[in-house]
């Protein structure tokens, strides 16, 4: 018999009880297996246990030492899914989906960024703020890892994610589709709240540390600073970036309704 090849590359693991929740919730077609932890009685593993059960997906009591190895080390609270992870997209994606858009575009731009808890923060942040893509280089960079899945709490399966092998060349690409691409920087003059951010938008974040590269500097439209205005000298890159977000959807959508957090 021939197996048909299946749409998911590979296996990964999800961990932690509302990272697995969401996943369950968005794309239970796609877990495997679940796992979970011996004499787990916290009141929302039982309950995530009752769904996975009537949805038919396999579920099997571990101990800790195999919970420990799926993991990784991970901090997984006792419950860990086996699933077909929705691969990155690359520049042939990105480019349908600015075709298929029905609103100016907005974007976020990760120049480089290591740390998945980061990378799992500005995922999450991204889907709060509607943010149809988020846009980071393939290499020297943080994927999709479990880490970042956990702490994107599903972000990571509802925003898409694209790897692209040259970040200069996406952002000349976003420009010739007249989406203007502002990059944070804390030595530019103009700030965040003296800049237009309506209409088609990339904003470009730097990377831990040493903040946009040379190339991605100078690909951009504009520079902008964040306001600084006690005694730290710089803000983490999640921060920077949900304040960023937050910043642009309060000028792109004043009156759009939304749920409390």
């Amino acid at each position: 018999m021939v197996r048909r090849k299946s749409k998911y590359p590979s296996e990964a693991v999800v961990y932690g009880p509302h990272a697995v929740s969401q996943f369950v919730e968005s794309a239970p077609d796609r877990v495997i297996r679940l796992l979970l932890a011996q004499r787990a009685s916290h009141g929302r593993l039982q309950a995530l246990a009752e769904r996975v059960a009537a949805a038919g997906i396999p579920m099997t009591i571990a101990t800790r030492e195999e919970m420990e190895a799926c993991s990784g080390g991970g901090v997984h609270q006792g419950v860990i899914a086996i699933v077909h992870p929705k691969p990155p997209g690359d520049e042939n994606n990105l480019e349908h989906l600015l075709v298929s858009l029905e609103v100016s575009p907005f974007l976020l731009i990760l120049d480089g960024i290591q740390d998945p808890h980061n990378l799992g923060a500005c995922l999450r942040t991204a889907d709060a703020t509607g943010v149809h893509a988020v846009i980071a280089p393939k290499n020297r960079a943080v994927g999709l890892t479990p880490a970042v899945r956990k702490v994107a709490t599903g972000a990571a399966e509802t925003v898409p994610f694209i790897q692209v092998t040259n970040l200069a060349r996406t952002l000349r690409f976003l420009a010739a589709q007249g989406i203007c691409c502002i990059g944070t920087d804390g030595q530019a003059r103009e700030t965040l709240f003296d800049t237009d951010l309506r209409g088609p938008l990339a904003l470009v974040m730097g990377a831990e540390g040493r903040g946009l590269r040379r190339l991605t500097r100078e690909h951009c439209d504009r520079l902008v600073s964040l306001p600084l205005l006690g005694s730290v000298e710089s803000l983490n890159v999640s921060v920077a970036t949900g304040a960023c977000l937050y910043f642009a959807l309060s000028q792109r959508a004043p009156k759009a309704e939304s749920r409390l957090a």
